[in-house]
């Protein structure tokens, strides 16, 4: 390779990992690895060309994994190194996802920076009746309980783990999964409950 052409190469290079940023975030989710085995995890950083998790399993070198993120949902990639607790995964997304991500990334950053919860838009208190059901997509029904909620969503603890992004209904109201929690989920109501309706008595 000629120098013109080695120090183009560099700059090229340089130029990708300034728009590949590393936002560092945790988001809590899990990861899939290619025998489809399932396991928690949490992000050390992320940017629109890799992510470094944290996790007590791990997937080899090379190997491809899926994984599913609060806030962002579903991402793909390679993984390129190990460290102690870790991994980490390259990703080669089209430009559209990439700028979608990036996007999300600079939302992300911002609020951590203000200080501000992605579900602290409104009060959280308890509800005096907790106990309901998380109905999946197929009508599946579990147990829940709600740990606490807002008049625009809803912490709960159940055994099944649905994706993030996958539509849900909690006792009788729709609802989005938005973030996978230890022992449950987090969820985002269809409708916000009304301010005059919303109270510790108010049934999902």
């Amino acid at each position: 390779m000629s120098a013109p052409a080695m120090i183009k190469a560099l700059e090229t290079r340089g130029a990708e990992r300034r728009r590949h940023g590393r936002v560092k975030v945790r988001l809590g989710g899990k990861f899939m690895l290619e025998d489809r085995r399932e396991y928690p995890c949490f992000t050390i950083d992320v940017s629109p060309g890799g992510i470094a998790f944290v996790a007590a399993e791990s997937a080899g070198l090379g190997e491809t994994v899926v994984a599913y993120l609060g806030q962002i949902g579903r991402v793909q990639g390679v993984v390129r190194r190990h460290f102690a607790g870790g991994f980490a995964i390259s990703m080669k997304l089209p430009p559209l996802k990439r700028e979608k991500l990036a996007d999300q990334l600079t939302w992300i950053a911002n609020r951590h920076q203000l200080g501000m919860a992605e579900d602290r838009r409104h009060e959280r208190i308890q509800a005096r009746y907790p106990h309901t059901t998380l109905t999946l997509p197929g009508g599946r029904e579990c147990l829940a309980k709600i740990t606490d909620f807002s008049r625009s969503g809803a912490a709960l603890s159940v055994a099944a783990t649905p994706d993030v992004g996958v539509a849900v209904t909690v006792g009788s109201t729709r609802a989005e999964v938005v973030r996978v929690l230890a022992g449950g989920v987090a969820v985002e109501f269809a409708r916000v409950i009304p301010e005059s309706d919303f109270s510790e008595d108010y049934r999902l």
